[in-house]
């Protein structure tokens, strides 16, 4: 019989045999080792050594009598079943004729790894990893093992984790029948990264299935904490289109918690009696929790790695990676392919919308773009699932895939541990399940009974409620959306929604709010980097602290992040213009900041004023704006993103324009070098009665119709009191806007407006469209009604 199979001879046409995890480890090792990647040596118990373990002990009858038992409507009985078969695997005889060979192999790859080696012995399934299902984590795996009794051992508990209550729900789920599927047992060189660190990377981003980057994750120790959930990991993007192309191509750091690290056992290996005893869970220091696990440089060669193996499969790929500690070096020690977004309709976009506000509970990483309610329901152990009543919202410390048979019967699950791309992550969306994983508290804070609302519809970030909330559903049919001459975009703030807001028709991003991020993802005034040590307060000198400690120097931190949140909205359209507005708070709004009292003036009216370029070249203000330049070349420079636009709000004068274009050359971004273009807002009438003028120095004019009207008519926007003065519509506002076109088409000068008119009003958007305006830009809840306006006033202009 054919029981045991060396890596070096294994392909991935031996699934049948080998399982597709071995297949794909001895697939890489073959193949993939001379283009530079690196896979620990190992065996595979074939299927034949399963087949005979059960022949041996008479088993095949007995099994089948057990499942034969299953209630498959309501597995009521799951557990029951479930314990029965393994007790009688775990009961039954190692075959000495399958041992002996076992032994064999690992003799012979201890003599050719060395003496000192650990092993990690791994299930694959002769039906896993296949891309119609990703089997992920339905059986058991075992690290640092040592020793051929507990090597033994281990392959005989990874038989019986084939009758995993979740693996035999999962295989009825999926149509696999029992006694069909067999057990390959992987042997694999155990990577030391107990003391460095490990993980998992995706050949996309997994949520939206935007196929742009590679999202690499990770946590110290071993993979397990990761895989399973358990902790909240570090998370990395790479643009894959910019890898060995620009000095720079890492869009995104974001630090994980990490609060625990799996390392082996300080047991002596003959007083530990099962596989499992061999590695602990310990606390990770505080110190290591504010460091990023990998450095630049292995962020990049892990996703060069993942590219490589993505083109050698010609698929996207889910891998499991570990880092070395004795040697430093990295290391592929899994790699299968990615399951479910092949099942995503991308001819549809769904597009959720709360309406009402309600109380905050908790938040966490958000999976499903989408919004429910219901009713919590706090669990502690997948076999309280007789508590769990279809549709009610799963609540639980973490959900590995002991928790699978769950799944789907809940409306939506939250979790206090966790990750994007842990097995819970990767079955939920399986299932196209809700979820807000990492919240820290959910546990916490929710009550058993309570009605809440799950919100994961605004990117990266999942939000709970209290109460049920309404909401609007919006479904879009991309095929039925209209073509037009004049270019479509998009109004975006947070960078966390780009690569789901990509996929909607559209011609880029007409203003990216730059103050957005600097409120949601920097939240401290950037003066109060620059210059700290003025700082009095106490409390916010110790919160600034904590934000800004993973990096060399508090600037660092404010140019960094200012320039991924960009190059992360860069990348989800690229090529298609971004056009990023320099920020535009007004002193009340920057006061709010952290540090930002000790930096901002007292101001009567701040809506007209120390706002915009006025500040950019202001000494108050001159030293953060070059620091929003430094960023903006950085992304533009380094990360290579030369599709960003940057646009210069509020530019009273030309001789605002003048002062503010050379602090940005000074910066060195230098109009129309290496293709920069530059745009200013039209809000201001002086704006649109110089705009000849202006477009002597800027390249663009993005009409800011709000401000434009209030500053016309002299009427606070926001005033219910003129409320009937305040209109879009005024005669003195359309003036300047055909006056603004008008002399843009004279100078050659592109033309955009932002704002909702063109979505509610067809009679604004048909004044735009005569007037030949080149671009409107859109909210995205409001894009497809724009278009639909947009295509209807060429139609009748004859534009079309």
């Amino acid at each position: 019989m054919d029981t045991i199979r060396h890596f070096s001879s294994i392909r991935i046409s031996d699934t049948p045999i080998v399982g597709g995890k071995n297949a794909s480890l001895g697939e890489m090792v073959a193949t993939l080792s001379g283009k530079g990647i690196s896979v620990p040596d190992g065996f595979a118990v074939t299927a034949d050594g399963y087949w005979l373990f059960l022949r041996e002990n008479n088993l095949l009858s007995a099994i089948d009598n057990a499942l034969a038992q299953l209630n498959t409507t309501t597995f009521e009985n799951l557990s029951e079943v479930g314990s029965g078969i393994r007790n009688l695997i775990m009961h039954a005889n190692f075959p000495k004729q399958l041992e002996k060979q076992i032994l064999e192999a690992y003799m012979q790859l201890i003599e050719k790894s060395g003496p000192g080696i650990t092993v990690a012995v791994r299930s694959s399934a002769t039906a896993e990893d296949l891309p119609e299902a990703s089997f992920a984590g339905q059986q058991e795996s075992y690290l640092n093992v040592n020793g051929e009794t507990n090597l033994i051992k281990a392959c005989h508990r990874c038989y019986a984790s084939l009758f995993t209550d979740r693996a035999i729900k999962y295989r009825v789920d999926n149509g696999f029948e029992h006694m069909k599927v067999a057990l390959s047992i992987g042997v694999q060189v155990m990577v030391r990264s107990d003391l460095a660190c490990s993980g998992v990377t995706f050949t996309l981003d997994p949520d939206t299935g935007f196929e742009g980057v590679v999202l690499v994750t990770g946590a110290w120790g071993l993979g397990e904490n990761v895989v399973q959930g358990a902790v909240n990991a570090d998370e990395f993007l790479v643009y894959k289109p910019f890898l060995n192309k620009v000095k720079n191509p890492i869009i995104a750091h974001k630090l994980g918690s990490k609060k625990k690290t799996m390392v082996f056992s300080k047991h002596k290996m003959h007083e530990i009696n099962k596989p499992e005893d061999a590695v602990v869970n310990i606390e990770t220091p505080e110190k290591k929790r504010s460091m990023f696990i990998l450095s630049d440089e292995e962020i990049i060669q892990l996703a060069k790695w993942a590219i490589i193996i993505e083109a050698h499969y010609q698929c996207h790929m889910d891998i499991e990676w570990a880092k070395d500690s004795i040697n430093g070096e990295l290391y592929i020690v899994q790699a299968r392919p990615e399951t479910t977004i092949r099942k995503r309709d991308t001819s549809i976009f769904k597009q959720y919308k709360l309406i009402e506000k309600g109380h905050k509970l908790c938040s966490g990483a958000g999976l499903g773009s989408k919004i429910v309610s219901g009713v919590v329901r706090i669990l502690h152990s997948p076999s309280e699932i007789a508590l769990l009543n279809e549709g009610d919202i799963l609540v639980a410390e973490r959900t590995d895939p002991d928790w699978d048979p769950l799944l789907k019967k809940a409306a939506a699950i939250i979790t206090n541990q966790g990750g994007r791309t842990s097995h819970a992550a990767i079955v939920a969306r399986e299932v196209g399940a809700i979820a807000v994983v990492g919240t820290g508290n959910g546990t916490d804070v929710l009550k058993n009974g309570q009605i809440i609302t799950v919100d994961t519809s605004k990117g990266a970030t999942g939000v709970v409620y209290e109460g049920s909330l309404k909401w609007e559903e919006q479904v879009i049919d991309i095929a039925s959306v209209p073509k037009t001459n004049t270019k479509t975009m998009l109004i975006l703030a947070h960078p966390d929604e780009a690569f789901r807001y990509a996929l909607l028709p559209n011609d880029g991003v007409g203003l990216m709010r730059m103050e957005f991020i600097i409120s949601n993802s920097i939240g401290i005034h950037p003066m109060a980097l620059k210059h700290f040590q003025r700082l009095t307060d106490e409390t916010e000198k110790a919160r600034i602290e904590q934000l800004t400690a993973m990096y060399p120097d508090k600037e660092t931190f404010f140019i960094q992040t200012l320039a991924e949140a960009t190059a992360k909205m860069a990348a989800a359209f690229y090529p298609k213009d971004v056009i990023v507005r320099m920020s535009d708070f007004k002193s009340n709004e920057y006061a709010n900041l952290l540090g930002g009292k000790a930096f901002e003036p007292q101001e009567e009216n701040p809506m007209i004023g120390f706002r915009g370029a006025s500040r950019y070249y202001h000494p108050l203000y001159k030293e953060a704006f070059e620091m929003e330049c430094k960023a903006m070349k950085l992304v533009r420079n380094e990360m290579g993103f030369r599709n960003v636009k940057l646009m210069i709000p509020f530019c009273r004068t030309i001789s605002e324009a003048k002062n503010v274009i050379a602090v940005m050359e000074h910066c060195g971004l230098k109009r129309n070098e290496d293709g920069l273009e530059l745009y200013v807002m039209v809000e201001i009438p002086s704006n649109a009665l110089q705009a000849e003028e202006f477009a002597r120095y800027f390249d663009g004019f993005s009409i800011g119709s709000n401000d434009l009207t209030q500053l016309t008519l002299g009427a606070d926007r926001d005033s219910e009191l003129l409320s009937d003065i305040f209109s879009p519509f005024d005669p003195s506002v359309m003036q300047l806007i055909e006056m603004t076109l008008q002399k843009a088409r004279k100078t050659g000068t592109h033309t955009g407006l932002c704002g909702q008119a063109p979505s509610d009003y067809p009679e604004y958007t048909a004044f735009l469209v005569e007037n030949g305006i080149d671009s409107i830009s859109f909210n995205p809840d409001a894009l497809i009604r724009g278009i639909e306006n947009i295509a209807l006033a060429e139609k009748a202009h004859g534009k079309q």
